[in-house]
């Protein structure tokens, strides 16, 4: 029985990996669960699931009684367990992820906001000392697949961008998008905040980030397409021009039972399935040049290293906010967010504190040029 800590229990993956424990009641013990402020759902889990470690914030006195109140670095590291869940969301998933794979833990990454700011440490630490990253992302997770058995020279690594509600909507109404349109994703259901992310394609410029750490590919090999369908969700083409795709609607419950259970697949009717009974259209555009600036602005981030990556992640974090509550508009993002990358002078970033500090100056910028 695999014994496994979620944290962001109570987030949109949180609770779609506790649907997967359900689906397997003998495959999992739940050691620990944390979560943030909603109380309510988080009681529920902590009474089904009955874990001995809990964590969340500001929680009422004698909520949990018999509970340990353990924080997230020191949950992940309990010598009991075996796998830790990272499902939270910005930069409090990047110390639980360190510690994590310092104690040789298996760690099935869905924060990418760890990764995207500081890659390197992570892939360091799991190389250093015998711990695992697994992607939960659905992107990277395909990739990861397509890998899996493979001992070939890659050409290129493809992901798939649906291009959101906005890909199609001429460039001189884009000023006027409004939040609830935003949140229109055309394909996935997920959290606001990715929601807004994937109308910018910030969310995947992350991809990309995450896909160049986690693959150890040149950036140069990495190219995204626009596929609007989302049914395919990335490829991998090799030397030889063969290229491997992983399909299947568009649902984040496979990526997660597959970090789950890496290397075994087992059957879960509660997962949907591609039917192939029906007609299916599977089209391809390249990326339009000056739709998405956040686009643009991410991936020169991420190549220029350092803490550049922490620094658009944290500013993406209060720009994507301030335009949920209508502080600013919608094309304002990217300018907010390069405002603050062109302030920053990067630190080395070859230990957490660089990367936590950066993180915390360019919240404090972004908050200040947003009015907050």
């Amino acid at each position: 029985m695999k014994k496994i800590v979620v944290l962001g229990s109570t987030g949109s993956i949180g609770r779609q990996t506790l649907d997967i424990v359900r689906s397997f009641p003998d495959e999992f013990e739940v050691i620990g669960l944390a979560a943030g402020n909603n109380l309510s759902l988080f009681k529920e889990q902590v009474k089904e699931f009955n874990p001995k470690h809990i964590y969340c914030i500001n929680p009422p006195t004698d909520a949990f009684p018999g509970k340990n109140f353990t924080p997230m670095e020191d949950m992940v590291v309990l010598e009991n367990v075996d796998q830790v869940m990272v499902a939270l969301m910005g930069s409090v998933g990047l110390i639980p992820t360190l510690n994590a794979l310092q104690a040789a833990k298996s760690v099935a990454l869905s924060n990418k906001e760890p990764i995207v700011m500081a890659g390197g440490l992570i892939t360091e630490y799991a190389d250093r000392y015998g711990g695992e990253v697994l992607p939960v992302d659905s992107e990277p997770s395909a990739i990861w697949q397509c890998l899996r058995g493979e001992d070939n020279d890659i050409l290129r690594l493809l992901i798939t961008a649906s291009g959101g509600p906005f890909r199609t909507t001429p460039l001189d109404e884009m000023a006027s998008v409004t939040p609830e349109k935003a949140l229109r994703h055309p394909t996935w259901q997920m959290g606001k905040k990715i929601t807004i992310d994937s109308a910018t394609l910030m969310n995947k410029a992350f991809e990309v980030i995450e896909t160049h750490w986690l693959f150890k590919v040149p950036w140069e090999h990495i190219e995204v397409v626009v596929h609007p369908q989302s049914t395919i969700h990335s490829m991998v083409e090799f030397a030889d021009g063969s290229v491997k795709a992983q399909m299947g609607p568009p649902d984040m419950r496979l990526p997660i039972q597959y970090a789950l259970f890496y290397p075994t697949r087992l059957p879960n009717m509660m997962i949907p399935r591609l039917d192939i009974t029906k007609p299916h259209s599977l089209t391809f555009d390249p990326l339009e040049p000056g739709r998405f600036p956040c686009f643009e602005l991410a991936v020169e981030a991420g190549k220029k290293g350092g803490t550049y990556p922490a620094v658009l992640s944290a500013a993406d974090e209060v720009a994507v906010q301030a335009f949920l509550d209508s502080k600013i508009g919608f094309m304002d993002i990217p300018k907010v967010i390069d405002r603050v990358l062109s302030e920053h002078d990067s630190l080395p970033g070859d230990k957490a504190e660089d990367f936590l500090s950066a993180d915390s100056w360019a919240t404090e910028r972004a908050t200040e040029l947003t009015g907050g």
